[in-house]
């Protein structure tokens, strides 16, 4: 059973930073990147940053300049680290491992998803 576990959510001021950290434990099948989406209130999930097992990473508008995503093939972790935040940055953040194919990232395990939430 394939199991994603985030930790680092949490309360934020604006301005601040904070660090999610994702470990995938399983037999997971046919992945070569590992990436974050998030959830806002009322908003639709929406891709975040992914990068894949050969280096190349992807970054929303949103995060770039900002965020950066990083991943340990041997250890099976996947991290966010997350500056300059914005109250637009509050959401449910949501870590995943898929498979990229020629630069679009298709999840397909996801975690249960921590909480980040930027307010002053």
């Amino acid at each position: 059973q394939v199991q994603l576990v985030e930790s680092g959510g949490g309360l934020v001021q604006p301005g601040g930073s904070l660090r999610l950290s994702c470990v995938i434990s399983g037999a997971i099948i046919g992945v070569n990147a590992m990436g974050w989406y998030r959830q806002a209130p009322g908003k639709e999930r929406e891709l975040v940053a992914f990068g894949t097992t050969d280096g190349y990473t992807h970054y929303a508008d949103a995060a770039k300049g900002r965020f950066t995503v990083s991943g340990n093939n041997a250890k099976n972790t996947v991290a966010l680290q997350m500056s300059s935040l914005t109250p637009e940055d509050t959401a449910v953040y949501y870590c995943n491992a898929g498979s990229d194919v020629r630069g679009t990232y298709y999840p397909v395990y996801w975690g249960q998803g921590t909480q980040v939430t930027v307010t002053g």
